[in-house]
């Protein structure tokens, strides 16, 4: 079942995170620059203003949380919003911001950038280690977008939009490394365009279809499209699962780009949903390992 998980509307909804710990749902506004959260004791909305596009958020083992803002990798505050300054790969490349990211099984923060002008090509992938050091993955990347790791870790999956495909890597979750590229999934024309994704304990990919209006649910060994899940809303920008039993899945939205018109037909546009007892169970969130366990 469809349900409203707060009334706020965000401009550019994406990268929802459920922290099991306290029960509680993040997700970001881009556009806006803020984090919002729902849940815990209090069964409340916060929001946390960051005054710069954020792109994505990690949990962290110290309970923290990583970030891919405009202005690079930062830690942040839960109890403030103070922002605490990593490191800013595209500290040279100003026309660039970061947009998805996630951490990997062994605890790395990937997050990847694109042009705010839309220059093809000039985004990267890249991963933040523990001691603040990062490497570039992926170059020539247009819109860094979804990202997710197979249940045993030997697989690597990789959205750049405009190519409207998913790619996987072989992945060595020791060293980070990634190798082997081929497309597993293709998403035709009429289905929008593929924009965040998460994965299930089936090791199926669930993709977020921008200008399509549904999350979808892909087998990456035949590429066939399994289930397909509608929404009231044409950008759906990502998902995640959630819950006691992370079998809710929570999804982003977005405003952007649509005319009055579309917004009057579209009146819960930039809503975050959540599809309870959805029939399917996720993964735990991987942290980012900013301290020993």
């Amino acid at each position: 079942m469809l349900e409203t998980v707060t009334e706020h509307l965000c401009l550019l909804g994406e990268s929802p995170l459920w922290d099991a710990a306290s029960g509680t749902i993040f997700w970001v506004d881009i556009l806006q620059g803020e984090i919002h959260a729902w849940g815990g004791l209090a069964q409340n909305h916060r929001t946390w203003k960051m005054k710069q596009p954020i792109g994505a958020i990690a949990l962290c083992t110290s309970g923290r949380l990583v970030g891919a803002l405009q202005q690079g990798f930062f830690y942040i505050n839960k109890d403030n919003g103070q922002l605490d300054f990593i490191a800013n790969p595209e500290a040279h490349l100003p026309g660039n911001r970061f947009n998805d990211g996630k951490c990997d099984p062994a605890g790395r923060f990937w997050a990847g950038t694109m042009s705010t002008a839309g220059v093809p090509e000039a985004g990267s992938l890249y991963t933040l280690e523990r001691n603040g050091s990062y490497s570039r993955k992926v170059a020539d990347v247009s819109v860094s977008n979804g990202m997710a790791w197979s249940p045993d870790a030997s697989q690597f999956y990789f959205i750049d939009t405009p190519t409207r495909v998913v790619v996987a890597y072989d992945f060595d979750v020791e060293s980070g490394v990634i190798s082997n590229k081929r497309i597993v999934v293709r998403i035709p024309e009429n289905m929008g365009k593929p924009d965040g994704m998460t994965i299930d304990e089936e090791g199926m990919l669930w993709i977020a279809l921008w200008g399509g209006g549904k999350v979808t649910r892909w087998d990456p060994a035949t590429g066939r499209l399994l289930h397909q899940f509608t929404l009231p809303v044409t950008h759906v920008s990502s998902c995640t699962f959630g819950g006691d039993d992370l079998n809710d899945l929570y999804v982003t939205t977005s405003r952007v780009g649509l005319n009055e018109q579309a917004l009057a037909e579209q009146p819960q546009a930039g809503t975050l949903f959540v599809l309870k007892n959805c029939g399917f169970r996720g993964l735990p969130a991987n942290r980012f390992k900013d301290q020993e366990p």
